[in-house]
């Protein structure tokens, strides 16, 4: 064991009925390192950091802190030894305050008072260190984007005495310049000695922070490598068991006449004057910074957001949509950004929430079990679902599988036009490379695509056509030959040339 070793993981197994999650894996973290961990959505990633965090018990093995066994039965275990845990889905209060937040079960207080000047001044020296100065004390956590409530997160964690920080996809929401930021503050911890722990399928970042990656397949440690000597497409072969290779377009044929026309539309304070159309068989990405209002577009015309103003057409014909029960009857899907909050019911079986719309609309008044029972096993055989039965809580199942659910509740629709937000947000290269296949086939079958993502290579692979927004409004278009990252980002950031 080397003299810096500050963690060590042996021989970790974990069984759940009919799955062994964990099977005898070794892992080790030294201090100052990022020990980067990647696999596919179900290799045994969370599991092994739910074991380190106390969220779960380990069935056999042994953890070993600074050269000595210590046993974490609960998640107060792992925080005695300085184990903190940002996990991707945000772990905090949203009705509380940015403050409450970052000292949440921590308040001080004296005689009984807690004193809100200094929770409010430390909680400012926390955010400024992250480069967010413009995040509001005050404010609640509700209110607050995704990218923002994840800054708050990663403060909560540096105002502890953290020595092994776990960081679970912290760039999934956060934009180019926010991304540097979070790199220069765990440069910063890395030379306070902090170990880090960071899972991401982001290969990309890999060569950026990491210092060794270790790959998971199906519960196992395939290899772990120095990243300095990792190549992508071989790091890519060690989590799949195959090359993964990513040729969208391969069917598509001329686009044909618009399905969705929108304009002049706007929200007050939120969308300004939005024009825009997609064609049959077309994919039009959207691209833009966080903020930039691609989200509210999108949840305005499927009418999840009331107060927008305009005129909608499908099909060439006028629509008003009022709510998403008028965007679904008049043949419009939306795909939400949050697919924890706003996507699922993780609580109900793969069944339920695959069929939660197409109940509602064919037949409100009974439910066909049988019918629902074959649609179900249809799209589980088509999408390539990986669950042991319908039956099964879509909480267990992996984020990938979690969302090829979600597409597969509209595909058993008669749609045309599909709204996907970061539709791959937080998935494995494996299930990406799935999923772009699958719009690629929804394409090619003549819908119409919306399609946001934060993710500009995904952008430019995908898309036929991107519009760009900037503070509400589209600033920019661009046919997919005329596109690059570079001009993108110039109109992202209102730039005019």
């Amino acid at each position: 064991m080397q003299s810096d070793t500050l963690l060590t993981m042996r021989s970790i197994t974990k069984t759940f009925p009919g799955v062994r999650a964990l099977d005898q894996v070794e892992f080790d973290l030294h201090k100052g390192e990022v020990h980067v961990l990647v696999g596919e959505n179900g290799a045994g990633k969370s599991t092994l950091i739910k074991i380190l965090s106390g969220a779960y018990r380990m069935d056999a093995g042994e953890i070993v802190i600074d050269n000595k066994p210590v046993e974490i039965r609960n998640p107060r275990d792992a925080a005695d030894l300085g184990i903190f845990t940002i996990y991707q889905e945000i772990m905090l209060v949203p009705p509380l305050t940015v403050a409450e937040n970052i000292f949440l079960g921590e308040l001080q207080t004296r005689a009984g008072v807690v004193d809100w000047g200094e929770v409010r001044r430390k909680s400012r020296q926390l955010l400024d260190k992250l480069g967010a100065p413009q995040i509001p004390l005050n404010a609640p956590l509700k209110d607050l984007g995704i990218a923002q409530q994840q800054l708050v997160a990663i403060a909560r964690a540096l105002r502890r005495q953290t020595r092994i920080l776990i960081m679970d996809e912290p760039t999934s929401s956060l934009t180019p310049t926010e991304i540097e930021q979070l790199f220069n503050t765990i440069r910063s911890l890395k030379s306070e000695g902090v170990g880090i722990i960071y899972i991401s399928h982001r290969l990309e970042e890999i060569k950026q922070i990491g210092d060794r990656i270790t790959v998971m397949r199906d519960g196992k440690v395939i290899g772990t490598l120095p990243v300095r000597e990792a190549q992508k497409q071989a790091i890519v072969r060690m989590m799949v068991g195959r090359d993964v290779l990513v040729e969208p377009r391969a069917c598509r044929t001329q686009a044909g006449e618009p399905v969705l026309r929108v304009e002049h539309f706007s929200v007050p304070g939120r969308l300004h004057d939005i024009c825009l159309e997609v064609k049959r068989g077309e994919v039009v990405g959207v691209a833009g910074l966080i903020g930039a209002g691609r989200t509210e577009l999108a949840r305005a015309l499927f009418g999840a957001d009331k107060g927008g103003r305009g005129d909608v057409y499908l099909d060439g014909m006028p629509v008003r949509i009022r709510s998403p029960y008028d965007a679904i009857t008049a043949g419009m899907a939306l795909v939400p950004e949050d697919r924890k909050i706003q996507g699922i019911v993780g609580v109900l079986s793969v069944q339920v929430n695959l069929m939660l719309a197409y109940g509602n609309r064919h037949y409100p008044a009974l439910i066909n079990f049988g019918e629902d029972k074959r649609i179900t096993q249809e799209y589980i055989d088509k999408l390539s679902i990986r669950t042991p039965t319908a039956a099964k809580r879509l909480m267990e199942l992996s984020g990938g599988n979690q969302q090829k659910v979600v597409l597969a509740r509209w595909l058993c629709m008669t749609l045309k036009v599909l709204i996907l937000d970061e539709v791959t947000r937080g998935i494995d290269v494996g299930a990406k490379a799935e999923i772009y296949r699958f719009i690629d086939d929804l394409a090619c079958a003549g819908y119409g695509i919306l399609m946001i993502s934060s993710e500009l290579p995904e952008i430019l692979t995908l898309s036929d056509r991107i519009l760009v927004m900037h503070q509400g409004r589209i600033t920019g278009e661009f046919s997919r030959q005329e596109a690059t990252q570079e001009r993108i980002m110039l109109k992202a950031i209102g730039g005019e040339n």
